[in-house]
């Protein structure tokens, strides 16, 4: 969601800081603003454009420095405007940025106008910086300590000061802030990858830290003020992985690197045993009875796949909870479960509150499938499985779905081994299946210009149900998901034998039934739910399996997938589903990318 950039540095820092928002674009935003230092007072421009519009601003104005800090924003308390948007000043001595959401803003608003103070947002930000205002006594760093002793909710926040040159203060609770080390100048940033180019030293700031930043200094407290040791990583920036090369966008290109990404997920599994999820993963695996996962959107999806794999292949039970709502309802703890969660950046709020909370249930062994090997989630895990799907830019997660479900089906095959449910030639028999994924996927994404044609008509729908049928029902799930995100086509999806009750009452003419149609068990049944379809008179759009049998007629649109891959075809009929909701929305000219009131990373609740 919102992005974070601040830098002090001896030089003008102007064009660097507005390079770092650039990089976080893909997060997703509505807004974005920076705030410099420059000839004795803080000076700001912000946009709801584009941060090209913003960098325009700047250099039309002149504005330079050598202290700043700058946001994108994606919309919480009040609507997208000049006036909400960040940084947010308090009496033109302090400026603030801020991700996050503060639950007890009304209060302290309330606190501080009788105080004096007046409001030009309906933020939740300016509270705190009229806050730290109220509280500053010529020391930021303690203004700061105070202020955020008195905050109830999720922030991580950079703050500089008019009266203090060259110094830099940010504190972070449940929301990501990294520092970055130079010589003779430092940076905060919500993400590394702001800073790629600028520096390759991070520090990763832990719940409750607050940083002290100085041009050649860096002091970091701990909750409770006391000075912190925090390890300093050499974290390789993405600088390739975020240029858009020969592809129109980033979603495409993502589509087409699945392949690739594939590959280096499964780097190593010719060493394949449970060591691969952490050194003590066997002596854990073979504790637990059941299995837990709690994932949002398109990991939920994941994590729907895994139970049908985890319960078939290795006979664990499985539950499968999204994850913004686990914690809110009364469950039933079993210390002997596995809580495994799944993430693409490994700093989504939901899935961290519902962690913390199922560890705090008593149920201690826990694993997550990630991204991000530096993230939250990892650190807070005790196992981990760190998918290689790269940097994902595109706000509708395409490789870093795919990666996951990789990584879900090694986790089957390790219990499916542990459990006596594997024997040595099934387990060779598929490691060698996954090993043929990214040839096989490269076959899938050899489809496009079929499904391009498909997207000449698709498009010109408003509504669409999507049919799967068992392992499928969660891939067509992911692929309603895909169309709505990107091409504002409503979508939903149901299990085919759904249809007659109530589903079937919305065929017509004028609304498509995209259909997962593999060989498989369930394929006699998926036939009769279709003949339901066409009996309404409705539009069949078929992927399907080259031996299904299932031929185009007036009516059916089928295209046919290279081959038939039995337990994993999930990750082939998926890459297919992409592609048709990415080429519905380039016909319909949406935003494909940054689609409208939607974030790459979810972090506030």
């Amino acid at each position: 969601m919102c992005g974070i950039v601040g830098a002090l540095a001896a030089r003008d820092i102007t064009p660097m800081m507005i390079e770092g928002l650039k990089r976080l674009e893909y997060r997703g935003y509505d807004s974005c603003g920076i705030a410099l230092f420059s000839e004795g007072n803080l000076r700001r421009s912000r946009s709801t454009a584009r941060v090209a519009d913003l960098e325009s601003q700047v250099n039309a104005f002149g504005l330079t420095g050598f202290m700043g800090i700058a946001h994108t924003r994606w919309a919480t308390h009040g609507p997208p405007t000049t006036l909400n948007a960040h940084p947010h000043f308090s009496r033109e001595r302090i400026a603030l940025v801020h991700n996050g959401i503060i639950e007890n803003y009304v209060e302290l608003r309330e606190e501080l106008v009788v105080k004096g103070y007046e409001f030009d947002s309906q933020t939740d930000t300016e509270v705190m910086a009229h806050l730290i205002d109220s509280l500053y006594q010529g020391n930021l760093l303690e203004a700061v300590q105070q202020a955020v002793s008195r905050l109830t909710g999720a922030f991580a926040i950079a703050v500089i000061c008019r009266d203090e040159p060259l110094r830099m203060v940010g504190a972070r609770k449940n929301s990501p802030l990294v520092v970055g080390l130079g010589e003779g100048e430092n940076f905060l940033a919500s993400d590394a990858l702001a800073l790629a180019g600028t520096t390759d030293q991070i520090i990763y700031l832990e719940e409750g830290d607050i940083v002290d930043l100085h041009v050649d200094q860096c002091h970091i407290y701990d909750m409770d003020g006391k000075t912190a040791l925090r390890e300093v990583r050499i974290v390789q920036a993405y600088t390739a992985a975020a240029e858009l090369g020969l592809y129109q966008h980033y979603m495409q290109k993502e589509i087409f690197e699945q392949p690739q990404a594939l590959a280096d997920t499964l780097q190593g599994i010719e060493d394949f045993s449970p060591r691969i999820f952490g050194e003590n993963a066997q002596a854990v695996f073979e504790t637990v009875d059941s299995i837990l996962i709690l994932a949002c959107g398109t990991s939920y999806y994941a994590g729907l796949t895994a139970k049908y794999w985890l319960e078939a292949k290795a006979g664990i039970p499985v539950n499968v909870e999204i994850a913004s709502e686990y914690r809110y309802r009364s469950s039933v703890p079993n210390p002997n479960t596995l809580v495994l969660t799944i993430t693409q950046s490994g700093e989504t709020a939901d899935t961290l509150a519902a962690l913390r909370h199922a560890k705090e249930q008593g149920m201690a062994h826990t694993l997550t499938i990630c991204n991000v090997a530096t993230s939250a989630m990892v650190r807070e895990c005790e196992l981990a499985y760190i998918t290689r799907a790269g940097v994902e830019i595109g706000v509708a997660s395409t490789k870093a779905f795919t990666t996951q479900l990789a990584g879900l089906f090694l986790l089957t095959l390790v219990f499916a081994r542990l459990r006596g449910r594997l024997n040595p030639q099934q387990e060779a028999d598929y490691l060698r299946e996954l090993r043929h994924l990214p040839a096989a996927i490269s076959a899938v994404l050899a489809l496009e210009p079929q499904i391009i044609a498909w997207a000449e008509s698709f498009s010109r729908y408003e509504n669409a149900l999507f049919l799967g049928r068992g392992l499928h029902y969660p891939i067509a799930l992911e692929g309603a998901l895909k169309l709505k995100e990107i091409s504002y086509i409503h979508a939903e999806a149901y299990p085919a034998g759904e249809l007659k009750h109530g589903p079937l009452a919305l065929v017509t003419e004028q609304m498509p039934v995209v259909t997962v149609a593999p060989r498989d068990d369930l394929l006699d049944k998926l036939k009769s739910n279709m003949q339901e379809v066409r009996a309404r008179g409705g539009q069949l759009f078929v992927f399907a399996d080259s031996d299904t049998h299932i031929h185009s007629e007036p009516g059916i649109h089928v295209i046919r997938l290279p081959e038939n891959y039995g337990v994993l075809s999930p990750l082939l009929h998926v890459v297919a589903l992409q592609l048709l909701a990415y080429h519905a929305a380039l016909v319909r000219g949406t935003d494909v990318d940054k689609p409208r009131n939607l974030a790459k990373s979810v972090t506030v609740e």
